[in-house]
């Protein structure tokens, strides 16, 4: 048990500002990274008619055979989803399906930042679903469209 905790506090620590945790059940988050985002910064400032990069390294608890990533944005309390150009994380994303249990993964995504979202400060919520539609990661970025 103990061992557990240790282990959640250290990969909170590894996480930069802008990230928390919102319920990764099935795997444990070593890191996340948003092109164009400093580990420093409270925030991340994604351009609006340009593209961003996430990148997720994680650890499945056990193998997991479908990852399914959904993404939402936040904005008052209110989710509204954002399209991906590819929701499944298995294909084009850097995951090979399927995940082994104990072994560190990256999924990483392009996501276009559209021109035509409004220029407002918004939680991203992304969640990468296992087979059974559980959350093995789920994370909170904290964002300003611009």
């Amino acid at each position: 048990m103990l061992f557990f905790v240790l282990l959640t506090v250290f990969a909170a620590s590894a996480n930069a500002k802008f990230v928390k945790d919102c319920g990764s059940a099935q795997a444990s988050v070593q890191s996340v990274q948003v092109s164009g985002c400093t580990e420093a910064a409270k925030e991340c400032i994604l351009k609006r008619n340009t593209n961003a990069t996430f990148s997720i390294e994680f650890t499945p608890m056990s193998s997991v055979t479908e990852v399914q990533a959904i993404v939402h944005g936040v904005i008052m309390n209110l989710p509204v989803p954002f399209p991906l150009p590819q929701p499944d994380a298995c294909k084009d994303n850097g995951l090979t399906c399927p995940l082994p249990a104990g072994k560190p993964v990256k999924y990483q995504t392009t996501m276009p930042i559209l021109k035509s979202y409004p220029k407002v400060k918004v939680d991203v919520k992304w969640e990468l679903k296992d087979e059974n539609s559980e959350d093995l990661v789920c994370v909170m970025i904290a964002a300003r469209l611009q």
